[in-house]
């Protein structure tokens, strides 16, 4: 099993800085899934930047999230 997210800070141009349980950080973009009609409305800068943690993994008042393995996987560590 993949660490899990403990906190999250949207960034720049679509992406979203996350710190994971077990002290690693990383960025993730989501430019890549705004192109898939359930992930359409985090275009809104006001919906995006409400980004949260939740669960170990982020989420969206509109209830979209992330597998908690994708964004683990998918995040460049820094």
């Amino acid at each position: 099993m993949n660490p899990r997210v403990a906190d999250v800070k949207p960034e720049n141009d679509y992406k979203v800085r996350l710190w994971f349980k077990n002290g690693e950080q990383g960025i993730f973009d989501v430019k890549p899934y705004l192109k898939y009609p359930m992930y359409e409305p985090l275009k809104n800068p006001e919906l995006f930047n409400a980004v949260r943690s939740t669960h170990g993994t982020i989420e969206w008042a509109n209830e979209v999230d992330f597998c908690p393995d994708t964004i683990y996987l998918e995040s460049v560590k820094i």
